[in-house]
């Protein structure tokens, strides 16, 4: 798959060595580069910090937002009893 690329700069960083290691083992065994790595990192942040090229939430999930807050529901026994009842076994 090919990707037309706007425009690139150089970007020079400082890491760990060990840190550059795992990312270099990452980056080839998914077939990939550290610099697009680096930048799907960098837009990943930019979208989840709420910039201009935020992702629409959609309807389901925006309504699934913050139902994990109530602490008296036992989450555990709750998807037991969800799966059972998708499964057939009550």
């Amino acid at each position: 798959m090919y990707s037309i690329r706007m425009s690139a700069a150089k970007l020079t960083l400082k890491l760990e060595k060990s840190a550059i290691r795992k990312a270099k083992t990452y980056a080839k065994a998914n077939r990939t580069s550290l610099s697009r790595m680096v930048e799907s990192y960098f837009n990943g942040i930019a979208v989840a910090s709420g910039g201009a090229s935020s992702p629409k939430i959609s309807p389901i999930v925006r309504s699934l937002s913050g139902i994990l807050k109530n602490k008296e529901i036992d989450y555990k026994k709750e998807m037991t009893k969800i799966l059972s009842e998708k499964h057939g076994i009550c």
